[in-house]
């Protein structure tokens, strides 16, 4: 699929990649610009989530995706505001290619939003490629969202949900994943926040909960368990490179507790000691063990 990075090409069903042609509604043409990478040689990852996202939901996205630096992984989002943006923009930090499939058109007039237009550039100009069913001059409405969605959750051979209300068009692309028989990984939110219902509720539904790069990598068959689980805790700590808040916990696991003795003897509120214990274990610093948090 290789042409001229910013002219605006049409695929036919016999050249799109091959699990698009998988779905029970297959699109009946696309449009791309860039490149596609080969879907031979790469993961397609579908990283979605709020427009409405958290500081939590946009640290667990950019630590996950930089964890993921050097493995033939390709970020494919929405290029919406939120998670979606924050997706791509991590991606390309991480040296990643990344695929954005707007609700809309391709043509620089009609690019939904206009305010990642830049970053459109740079995901095709980064070894990328812009996707999208609907004819080049298309504008965005309420409806080619939903639709769009079944592109990205078909073309992906996993999908990874960062924050989700209990109804919000990131579920959508959850349940058409899991309709689709992809893998759908989430990851935890704070019980406290409206952001990590629909999260938390893919969950209990049976998707698989992800709390760093390395458990990702993990269930993607990149890595294998053992180079995760045997991670050395023989480093010393060195507070100056957490927060305030994650350096009141760290000094609390100075030998393992449980979660409920943590929250009666943290000093922050528990919303914040929940949240902030998530943090800290995306990053990879604590891991629960036999029913206590513990530091690595």
């Amino acid at each position: 699929m290789s042409h001229a990075r910013h002219d605006i090409q049409k695929i036919l069903p016999e050249d799109f990649p091959p699990s698009l042609n998988e779905i029970p509604e297959p699109p009946e043409q696309l449009y791309t610009k860039g490149e596609l990478p080969d879907p031979a040689q790469f993961y397609y990852l579908a990283v979605v989530g709020s427009r409405k996202y958290t500081s939590y939901g946009r640290e667990a996205t950019e630590r996950i995706i930089s964890g993921l630096a050097g493995y033939p992984i390709c970020i494919v989002s929405g290029l919406a505001m939120g998670i979606d943006g924050i997706a791509h923009r991590s991606a390309l930090d991480a040296g990643l290619r990344t695929i954005a499939i707007p609700g809309s058109g391709l043509d620089p007039s009609v690019i939904y939003p206009r305010a990642h237009a830049n970053l459109a550039r740079e995901i095709i100009e980064n070894g990328g490629a812009l996707l999208s069913e609907y004819e080049p001059k298309l504008r965005a409405a309420p409806w080619t969202f939903p639709q769009r969605n079944r592109i990205m959750a078909g073309l992906s051979q996993g999908v990874l949900i960062v924050e989700a209300e209990e109804q919000s068009g990131t579920l959508i692309t959850a349940r058409l994943a899991l309709d689709y028989n992809k893998n759908v990984f989430v990851i935890p939110g704070s019980i406290f926040s409206a952001t990590s219902k629909g999260t938390n509720k893919l969950i209990k539904q049976g998707a698989t909960p992800i709390a760093s790069a390395c458990e990702l990598l993990e269930e993607l068959g990149f890595i294998e368990p053992a180079q995760f689980d045997n991670e050395s805790s023989s480093e010393p700590l060195d507070l100056e490179l957490y927060t305030k808040s994650e350096q009141v916990l760290l000094l609390l696991l100075d030998e393992p507790r449980p979660r409920e003795e943590i929250l009666s003897l943290s000093t922050l509120s528990s919303p914040q000691t929940l949240s902030t214990l998530t943090i800290l274990e995306i990053k990879g610093v604590i891991r629960e063990k036999m029913g206590k948090i513990e530091r690595i």
